[in-house]
C-alpha cells in the first residue's frame, strides 16, 4: 500500500485512532494508541517518545548504571519516527491500523540503544558487502488456561497448562483447543504475520510456531510482532501465553531458534548454496559459519538476555550447550540445512524465546559477517 494509501485509510478508519508501537532493550513493545489527527501530524515530522523505555526492564524496575537515561538526565522524551512501511491492521481490533518505529537523535540520525537501527545498521553492513540476508525465526512457548489476575494470585506457581502430558506434533492435541490453535494461524496471517508452520511441542500447553522467511528488518519486525501478537490473541481466548525460556527444571526450555541465509542482491540466488560441494555447503556458507562458531561465546548476552535463559542451557533438554555444528543435526549449537538451491540456510539454536529478536538477528548476522570478512 502506498503512503498516500496508508494515510486515507487512517483518515477513514472508524475508530480515529491509530496503534503505535517501539521495541524496548528486552523486544518488548511499548506503545500507546494516538487519535488519527495526531498520527497525521507527526506520520512525516516524527514524534517525541519517552525515554525511560531504555532505562527500565521488563518489569519496569529503573536500571541504577545506564548512562544514556535515568535519574540524572529526568527520562526526557526522545525523538522517534514512525516507519509507515510497517503499517497492518489489528485483525482482533476490527482492523486498526497500527505502526513500528525508531528511535533517533535530534539531528536524526540513527539511535545507538534502538535495537531496530542497530539491525538496519548490520544489515546495511551486508548490503555494502553485495548480499542480501534472509531470515526467519521460530517459538516455542507455554500456554496456560489461566488470566494475568489468576497467574498472580497463584505466585505464579502450580499453574494450569493448556493441555496435560508430553505430546510433541499432536494432531489430537491440535484439534482439543483448536479455536486458539487455528485462531493464531488466521489472526497471526491477517497481521501480516504469515507462519509457515504451527504444532505442538514437547510439554503441557507448549506449542511452536515458524514465522515465514523475509529480507532481515522485516523479518525482525515479524518477530517482535509474534510474541506479542500471541499474548494478544491468546487473551481473547481464556488462555495466557508466555515465552519465559525455562518454566520448570523438569520440562525443556523454549527456544527461539533464527534461521538465515545470504542471497545476492537480486535476491535470485542462494549464496549458501553449493551443489558441487559433498554437503551442498558454500565456502561463504563455511565462512559464515565459522564466525558464528567462534562470537558465540560473546554473543550469549544478545541471545540469552536473563539469568532465566541459562536455565534453559543445560544437558538433555533439547538446548545446545557446546560450540559444536552438524548437518541437521538438533543436538548442537548451529545446525545446518543443506536442503535445495532455495531452503539451504544455516539455524542458530541456541537463542531462547525470551530473546529481543532485532538484537539475536543483529548477533548473528554480524558474527556471519565477521567469519566471512575474517
Amino acid at each position: 500500500m502506498s503512503g498516500n494509501n496508508i494515510l486515507s485509510y487512517v483518515q477513514a478508519h472508524p475508530s480515529g485512532r491509530v496503534k503505535i508501537a517501539f521495541a524496548d532493550i528486552d523486544g518488548v513493545l511499548r506503545g500507546k494508541y494516538i487519535s488519527a489527527e495526531k498520527f497525521l501530524s507527526v506520520a512525516e515530522s516524527g514524534l517525541g517518545f519517552c525515554d525511560v523505555v531504555f532505562g527500565w526492564d521488563a518489569a519496569d524496575a529503573s536500571y541504577d548504571n545506564s548512562r544514556f537515561t535515568g535519574w540524572h538526565s529526568g527520562y526526557p522524551d526522545c525523538p522517534a519516527k514512525l516507519d509507515l512501511s510497517t503499517f497492518r491492521k489489528i485483525p482482533w481490533e476490527e482492523d486498526l491500523p497500527f505502526f513500528l518505529g525508531d528511535f533517533c537523535s535530534s539531528e536524526g540520525e540513527p539511535s545507538p540503544v534502538c535495537p531496530r537501527q542497530l539491525l538496519k545498521k548490520v544489515a546495511a553492513d551486508a548490503e555494502s558487502m553485495g548480499y542480501a540476508p534472509v531470515f526467519s525465526q521460530e517459538f516455542e512457548w507455554f500456554n496456560f488456561s489461566e488470566t494475568p489476575q489468576s497467574a498472580h494470585e497463584k505466585g505464579y506457581r502450580n499453574l494450569q497448562p493448556l493441555t496435560p502430558g508430553m505430546f510433541g506434533y499432536s494432531v489430537l492435541r491440535s484439534t482439543l483447543k483448536n479455536d486458539f490453535f487455528s485462531g493464531l494461524f488466521s489472526q497471526l496471517q491477517g497481521f501480516d504475520v504469515p507462519l509457515e508452520g504451527l504444532h505442538t511441542e514437547t510439554g503441557p500447553g507448549t506449542y511452536e510456531a515458524a514465522i515465514a522467511h523475509a529480507p532481515i528488518v522485516e523479518a525482525g519486525d515479524r518477530a517482535v510482532l509474534f510474541k506479542t501478537a500471541v499474548k494478544e490473541i491468546a487473551y481473547k481466548y481464556g488462555v495466557m501465553a508466555t515465552f519465559m525460556a525455562k518454566i520448570r527444571e523438569d520440562l525443556p526450555g523454549c527456544g527461539g531458534h533464527v534461521h538465515q541465509s545470504l542471497w545476492n542482491t537480486e535476491k535470485t540466488e542462494n549464496l549458501f548454496y553449493d551443489g558441487e560441494d559433498n554437503r551442498s555447503m558454500s565456502v561463504l556458507l563455511k565462512q559464515y559459519l565459522a564466525g558464528q562458531l567462534y562470537c558465540l561465546p560473546f554473543l550469549l548476552p544478545l541471545f540469552a538476555p536473563t539469568i532465566n535463559s541459562y536455565k534453559r542451557l543445560v544437558e538433555g533438554a533439547w538446548a545446545p550447550t557446546t560450540l559444536t555444528w552438524g548437518i541437521d543435526n538438533r543436538t548442537v549449537a548451529l545446525r545446518v540445512l543443506p536442503g535445495s538451491k532455495k531452503s539451504c540456510r544455516l539455524e542458530t539454536r541456541v537463542v531462547g524465546a525470551d530473546v529481543n529478536p532485532y538484537l539475536a538477528m543483529a548477533g548473528c548476522l554480524a558474527a556471519g559477517l565477521y567469519g566471512i570478512k575474517q
